[in-house]
Parts: C-alpha cells; sequence; structure tokens
C-alpha cells in the first residue's frame, strides 16, 4: 500500500501487574475511533522516546511511571500515513490509576487480548507480544 502523507513515531507501554496488560479505548470522536491500544503516543519534536511515552503516562492516567526497556518495534502504513511504533516495557505505581483521561481501560490476560479490536499497528505489537509470552 503506498501511504501519501507523513511517518509518525509513537511510543507506546506495555505495563504488565499481575499477568494482566493495561490497554485503553481511542476516543469515539477521534482517529480509529474506540479501538484499543497499549497506553501512549506521538513524539513530539526535541522528544526521546522515554521522556514522550512518560508525558503521554502522564497526561492519560495521571501517573508517574518508569520507562524501561525496548519491548519491540513494527512499522505500520495505513491509508495516509506510516506509524513506527515502538513498545518499551514500563512500570506504573502499584493500586488505582487516580487520573484516567481515556474512554475507557482495562487490565487484560494475554489470553483475552484478542476479544478486543487494536488498529492494524498495535494488532502486530499483541501479536508479537504474545509469541514472546
Amino acid at each position: 500500500m503506498k501511504y501519501r502523507g507523513q511517518r509518525i513515531r509513537v511510543v507506546t507501554a506495555q505495563i504488565e501487574r499481575d499477568g494482566r496488560y493495561l490497554i485503553a479505548q481511542r476516543s469515539p470522536d477521534g482517529v480509529l475511533p474506540l479501538l484499543w491500544e497499549f497506553p501512549g503516543g506521538r513524539v513530539e519534536a526535541g522528544e526521546t522516546d522515554q521522556q514522550a511515552l512518560a508525558r503521554k503516562l502522564f497526561e492519560r492516567f495521571g501517573v508517574t511511571s518508569e520507562v524501561g526497556a525496548l519491548s519491540l518495534e513494527v512499522v505500520h502504513e495505513y491509508e495516509d500515513y506510516v506509524v513506527d511504533l515502538v513498545v518499551y516495557r514500563a512500570t506504573v505505581p502499584p493500586g488505582d490509576l487516580p487520573a484516567p483521561r481515556v474512554h475507557d481501560y482495562r487490565w487484560v490476560a494475554p489470553e483475552e487480548l484478542d476479544r478486543y479490536p487494536f488498529p492494524g499497528a498495535d494488532q502486530q505489537t499483541v501479536s508479537l507480544l504474545l509469541e514472546d509470552l
């Protein structure tokens, strides 16, 4: 598929707690509405991947996080743009997420991930993640 637009770098967090992974639901008003994803977002000019991911986790969940090792990378072509999706292992403080600013979120066991529709790039990360478990 040929894309007509830009290349976007997106970082996401692989956050595991008690054998479950944190996923978030996209806004009904945004791009790829109501699909599920690992939490994260675009890397802005001048940011490192780690800074962008920590910023997005704070903006969306109100938590200070620790961004760890690179887990995997995928490239996915959408019709109008290409996403370089980079997944990092990350941790957030134990307990409830204090201020979720996402449409919805869940802690999901690996065997349950296929019950949630993900955008193309995120689906690739789910598939690769499950291969490694």
